[in-house]
Order: structure tokens, then sequence, then C-alpha cells
């Protein structure tokens, strides 16, 4: 795919990534435990069934400083045996209110570093989740891993408690890249770790790489794809370095040193998809790839994609996902309800009710309806305005009401080539990807409030 660097700048602007509509600017502290407890019974009657669990580890050995994630620096060892016991008596809490014959489709262990703690203790929260939980055959159970912390045997360790997904932040093979951002490079080879991985019965690996770091160029991200595509994990994912120093002020140190501009972050991307599909990898909506036999990849083929915070999954192991830790986030179907950020107040809170609700934010039906149009849109390129309001028993009229939406609002994108719009049905072309943040926020009545709190799209 060649791409025109002055149709990209065009597009270039503030926009959410979508991982939640409305994105998470708009959570609020308007919502207590009361409203938590009484949303996760009625999410035992809603749609999706499969019960999807994130466990939020916010601890971190050494800071990125690209990092945007919610992390601390590695506290005292009590202190973490205070945290992963108030993790289980969360899920003990919110698990006493859920439908536990409901299929466990999905655990994801994220952070922070989730794969620095003792793994001891990752056991004791597995084993309570296995306790109470019934894990379908397909079950997704993975976890993040920074790899400088990772060795062959955890991974063994790791594949008996039942993981079978670990996706290593490599996010770059040239270790100036890495010493440039403050992070610290593989402990062992990465391809010695994939092939532990396989060994272990484990039935995928993810590498998720990043570009538009200080340091970086065409020439030495190639080299990074090219190791990557020599490795051949199932899964890889190239992230676009969201650059957010009003929100991580670390970021600024990376300004002095020296960011790419657009036009080189673009050929980042350019080469690493077409290395990557040139070399049988198969394009999921921004920024995954996946080898043809993979899940992914059969999922976009039929249309059946999601997302979530945790990135891109399918319908099929995708659920409501229940969050556990200190500013986790539950999504569940009629709203968002996230944990407290301080790991301490968490633990207090969790101590003193079990609960350790922050804010978030309640779904109206038309909220609802417009995520529907945003997801099938982010995550399949498609978007059939009378098959959803079908769906929804309301009529193409109404749905196009709800979501702002006019046509005349895409024709930029339809004579720059990047979508078609014919019988109320969207197709993104395969540069349409590029600017799909653009294109989702045409259907985004709250679009242009607080667009300022947002990285660029590109």
């Amino acid at each position: 795919m060649a791409i025109d660097v002055g149709l990209i700048q065009k597009y270039n602007k503030p926009g959410p990534r979508y991982t939640s509509y409305p994105p998470a600017t708009f959570f609020h502290d308007r919502i207590d435990t009361g409203n938590y407890k009484k949303m996760i019974g009625i999410s035992n009657e809603k749609e999706p069934r499969n019960i999807s669990l994130y466990i939020h580890i916010p601890f971190c050995r050494q800071f990125c400083h690209f990092c945007g994630c919610n992390t601390s620096h590695f506290p005292e060892k009590e202190f973490i045996n205070d945290y992963i016991n108030a993790v289980i008596t969360e899920i003990r809490s919110v698990s006493s209110l859920l439908d536990t014959t409901r299929p466990l489709t999905q655990v994801h262990w994220g952070g922070g570093t989730p794969n620095s703690i003792d793994l001891m203790l990752v056991e004791k929260v597995m084993d309570q989740i296995f306790s109470v939980f019934s894990a379908s055959g397909n079950a997704e159970i993975a976890m993040e891993c920074n790899p400088a912390w990772l060795e062959p045997s955890q991974i063994d360790r790791l594949a008996g408690m039942g993981f079978n997904r670990l996706s290593l932040g490599i996010q770059d093979f040239n270790d100036e890249v890495l010493r440039l951002v403050n992070r610290k490079p593989s402990l062992f080879p990465v391809e010695e770790l994939t092939a532990r991985m396989d060994a272990s019965g484990m039935t995928g690996s993810n590498i998720d790489l990043i570009y538009g770091l200080p340091g970086q160029t065409a020439t030495s991200f190639r080299k990074t794809i090219e190791k990557a595509i020599q490795i051949s994990p199932a899964r890889l994912v190239t992230f676009s370095y969201a650059h957010v120093p009003w929100v991580k002020p670390a970021q600024k140190g990376l300004e002095e040193i020296g960011l790419p501009s657009v036009e080189e972050k673009l050929e980042m991307f350019e080469t690493a998809y077409n290395l990557l599909t040139e070399n049988g990898y198969i394009a999921i909506g921004m920024d995954h790839y996946a080898k043809p036999g993979d899940e992914l990849s059969k999922a976009l083929a039929n249309k059946s994609l999601h997302r979530n915070f945790q990135g891109y999954c399918t319908q099929e192991t995708t659920g409501q996902v229940y969050g556990f830790g200190s500013t986790s986030i539950s999504q569940l179907n009629g709203g968002y309800y996230q944990n407290i950020k301080d790991g301490g107040k968490y633990i207090d809170s969790i101590r003193e009710t079990g609960f350790a609700v922050w804010k978030g934010y309640e779904l109206s039906q038309d909220d609802i309806i417009i995520r529907e149009v945003i997801n099938r849109i982010m995550c399949n390129g498609y978007m059939d305005i009378n098959e959803i309001a079908r769906e929804f028993g309301i009529n193409a009229e109404k749905l196009k009401s709800i979501t702002g939406f006019r046509k005349e609002k895409l024709n930029p994108f339809i004579d720059d080539g990047l979508l078609t719009f014919d019988n109320d049905t969207l197709r993104l072309e395969a540069g349409g990807f590029m600017v799909v943040r653009n294109i989702a926020m045409e259907f985004d009545p709250l679009h242009g409030e607080g667009e300022g709190q947002y990285s660029k799209t590109v």
C-alpha cells in the first residue's frame, strides 16, 4: 500500500481511539458502588452472555518514558501481597453478584508489568478465578509481559496455570531506541521465548511494537519488522506512539531527544504494512496483524471482530468485561465503571466494602446504538445502517438521527478513495483504516467535546 502523505496530514488531528464509547474522557464521579452493583446484576440478563475478566497489575520495575499506562513504581513485597489479596477479595465480591454459569471466555492480565510480580501471587488469583468460574474450551487466557523480566521457566509456570497466550512488549529490537526511551531489552532472545510458548502448549504468541519513538527511522524500523517476521508470532501489533505529555509528563523528555516527524512515522507504518502483508499477515483494524489461520483473521473475514480496552478480539471469545485492581475498567452492556487509581486507597476501599469504584459512565439506549455503529466501523471496516437499525428495532432514519449522521460528512473520505457508501452501507478501502478514527468521529454526536485531550489520529 502506498501512502499519500498529504492526504494523511489532512486528517491528522486529535481524536478518540474508541476503545469505549463514549471515550473514557467522559467518565465522571457521579457513579458509586450502588450503581456498579446494580449494573452487575443487570449484566447477567444482557448480551454478550460471555464473561471476560481483566486483572490490572500497576507495578513496574522501571518506567518507560513513552508509556501512557496507569502504573506505579515497584513497591515493597508486603504492599504487593496486600494488593493481590485485595484483588482476590474484589473477585469474590463481584462474582457473588454474577451468574457464574455464564461461560468465562477471556482472562486478560495487563498493567504495568504483570509478569514482574512473584508468580505464586499470580497463581493465587488464577486459583480464585477457576474456583468460581468455568472456562470455556476456547477461552483466551492472556498476559501482557515485559520480556526484560521474563524467563523461559516462567513461561512453563504460566502455561501450567492455564495461560495460553502471552503478549511480549518488545517495542523495538534496536537497543539504542530502547535506551533512549528508558526500556530494558529482552532478557532472553525473543525467538527462545516464543519457542518456549509453543513447547509449553500455548496456542498463540503476540509481539507488540511501537513506531514514532526517538531514534527510530524507516530503515531501523524495517529491521525491527524483518526481525519480527523471522520470529513469526501468530499476532503482531504496531502501535502508533501516542504523544500526550499533558497526561504523562515523562513524555516531555522525548521531545527534547527529538520525535520523528509525521512523514517519518507514516513511512514506518507503510514499511511495516507492506512487509507484513507481503509475508502472509492479515491487517486487522488500525494496528494489528495476524496469520491467516488466527481467530482474528477469521473474525475479520466473518465481520465478527470486537474491540475493548485490551485491543481487538473476537465476538466469540470476548464478553462483558469485569475489571479488578486499581484503575481497572469494567465494560458492561449498560456502562463503564473504573476503580480508584491510587493503589493504597484501592486496597483500603476493598477492605472496607469489597468494591473500589471511582468513576464511570452509564449508557443510554442511544449511546448503546452509537457504540455499536462505531465498533463495526473500527473493527470490521464495514457498517450497514439498515442492518443495525433492524437489530435495535428502529428504522434507518432514526439511527441516522441518533448518530447525527449526514452523508455529506463522508464526502471527503469518499472523494479521497478511503471508503464507499452505497445503499446506506459503509465499506472502508485499504487506506481507510489509516484514518478510521476520523471516520468513526462522523458518527459520534459528542465529537468535538474535550478534543484537546486526545492524541492525534496519525
